[in-house]
C-alpha cells in the first residue's frame, strides 16, 4: 500500500537526520570504494558543483530570453567540447540531462535527416558492435528503428562487419570512445572510412571518453584518432557529468555542422501557448546542471583537466600491474579509465561479492565474465587498499567452483 503524504510538515532538522539514516546503506563512494556511477575528483570539485548547482537550482534553461545567463554558460561549455573534439567551423550543439539522452537526440537527428535529405521510406535501421551501450536500443525502440548488432572483433567494433550489414536504410552506424563494457575505443578512423564511402553517419558515442580522451592526448597518451577530425564522424556524444566532473545531470550532444543540428529541434507551433521549441528531449532543463558544468570546467581548465586525467591513467597503470601479478589477464589495451580482468579459474562474481563485503563497489562484464572498473582521479588515495582487499577476496574464492551471482549494474 502506498504510504500517504504526512497531514502535517516536520522540521527540517529532523528530515535531514532521517535522510541521513537512509544514506546509511549506500555506497561510501567519497571513500574511493565506488568505481562506477560517481566520478570522484576531490572535495575541491565537489564544492563547485554544489555551489553553482544552487546558486540556479531553480532557473530554467527552457526560457533562454528569461535567463540569458543559462544561454551564454550552455554555450560555452559546448564550445569547449567542440573546441577539445575537434570540431570544424559552423559546428554545434546542446547539453542534455545525460548519455541516454544525447544518444537519442543523435539519433532522432539522424533518422530525420534521413527522411527529409536522402528520402528513405520505410522502415529504418542503426547498425552498432555488439558493444555499444543500451542506450541505442532505447533511443531505437521510442523511435521504431531496428537495431542491428554485429559481432566485436577483439572486443571492437568490426568496420568490415558493420559494412556488411549496413544498406540503403541505415540511418546511422555506430562507434565508441570507448565502449563502456571493455573500456577499449573502437576504430573509428576505419569506420570513418566506411561512412565516407557509403554516405553514412557515423556517431561516436564517447559519453565515457570524450572529456577525458584529449587530454589524456594532451599527457602524451598514445589515443588515436576517434573525434570531428576523422571526416566521417557526423555527430558525438561527451558526458559531462563523468570525466567532466560536472554535477548530474549534464551531457553534450554535437554536430559536425549547425544543419546537421537542426534535424534535433522539436518546433511546434500548433496549440494555445504559442511556439515550442526544444533543442533536447526534455522540455525543463534544470539550470543547476548548466551553471555546474560551466563552473567546473572554468575550475579546472585545461591545466586542471590534465593533472585530473593523469590520476586516472597513472592509477589504471598501478591496477594494471596490480592484477596481472595476482594472476588476472586484462581484457585488450585500455587507454582511458576503465580497466577490465579476470580468471578463468576465479569466478568473476565470486570475486566481486567477496570485495562487497569490504564496500567496494564496481561492474562486471557477462561476455566474458570479468572484473569492471571505472577509475576517477580519488582512487589514486586508495588503488594499494584496493589491491590487497583483491588479493584477499581472490585467496577466499580460490577453488570454489560454483559461480556467485552478483546484482546487476548500470552503466
Amino acid at each position: 500500500m502506498a504510504k500517504p503524504l504526512p497531514e502535517h510538515g516536520r522540521p527540517w532538522t529532523e528530515l535531514k537526520a532521517e535522510m541521513a539514516d537512509y544514506a546509511s546503506g549506500d555506497i561510501r563512494w567519497r571513500e574511493g570504494k565506488t568505481a562506477v556511477y560517481v566520478f570522484n575528483a576531490g572535495p575541491e570539485v565537489e564544492q563547485v558543483q554544489r555551489e553553482a548547482y544552487a546558486m540556479f537550482m531553480a532557473e530554467n534553461g527552457l526560457g533562454p530570453a528569461a535567463f540569458p545567463s543559462l544561454k551564454r554558460m550552455e554555450e560555452e561549455v559546448v564550445g569547449f567540447g567542440l573546441s577539445l573534439l575537434h570540431a570544424p567551423d559552423g559546428a554545434a550543439g546542446s547539453m542534455t540531462t545525460g548519455g541516454t539522452d544525447s544518444i537519442t537526440m543523435a539519433v532522432k537527428a539522424a533518422r530525420d535527416f534521413a527522411r527529409k535529405e536522402k528520402k528513405v521510406e520505410g522502415a529504418l535501421n542503426l547498425v552498432a558492435p555488439f558493444s555499444a551501450h543500451p542506450a541505442f536500443d532505447k533511443a531505437c525502440a521510442i523511435l521504431e528503428i531496428e537495431v542491428r548488432r554485429v559481432p566485436c572483433r577483439d572486443l571492437l567494433a568490426d568496420a568490415e562487419a558493420i559494412g556488411a550489414a549496413a544498406d540503403t536504410a541505415t540511418i546511422m552506424i555506430v562507434g565508441s570512445a570507448p565502449s563502456f563494457p571493455y573500456g577499449l575505443i573502437d576504430p573509428i578512423a576505419e569506420l570513418s572510412e566506411l561512412a565516407v564511402a557509403r554516405d553514412l553517419w557515423l556517431h561516436v558515442d564517447a559519453c565515457v571518453g570524450g572529456y577525458l580522451a584529449p587530454f589524456v592526448r594532451m599527457n602524451g597518451g598514445d589515443i588515436p584518432p576517434f573525434d570531428f577530425e576523422l571526416p566521417g564522424v557526423r555527430s558525438i556524444s561527451a558526458d559531462l557529468h563523468k570525466y567532466g566532473y560536472a554535477a548530474k545531470g549534464a551531457s553534450t550532444v554535437l554536430f559536425r555542422s549547425e544543419a546537421l543540428k537542426a534535424f534535433m529541434t522539436f518546433d511546434l507551433n500548433v496549440w494555445p501557448g504559442g511556439r515550442m521549441v526544444t533543442p533536447t528531449l526534455s522540455g525543463t532543463r534544470p539550470g543547476g546542471a548548466t551553471a555546474a558544468a560551466w563552473a567546473v570546467m572554468n575550475f579546472l581548465g585545461v591545466e586542471g583537466y590534465r593533472a585530473k586525467q593523469r590520476l586516472v591513467t597513472d592509477t589504471r597503470a598501478r591496477i594494471e600491474a596490480g592484477v596481472k601479478a595476482l594472476g588476472f589477464t586484462i581484457l585488450g589495451r585500455p587507454q582511458l579509465g576503465i580497466v577490465v580482468f579476470r580468471r578463468e579459474d576465479i569466478d568473476a562474481g565470486a570475486v566481486w561479492a567477496k570485495l562487497r563485503e569490504r564496500g567496494w563497489f564496481s561492474s562486471l562484464t557477462t561476455e566474458p565474465r570479468a572484473l569492471h572498473l571505472m577509475l576517477s582521479p580519488f582512487h589514486a588515495q586508495v588503488a594499494d587498499a584496493y589491491l590487497a582487499d583483491l588479493a584477499w577476496a581472490v585467496g577466499e574464492v580460490a577453488g570454489k567452483s560454483e559461480p556467485a551471482k552478483a546484482e546487476p549494474r548500470y552503466a
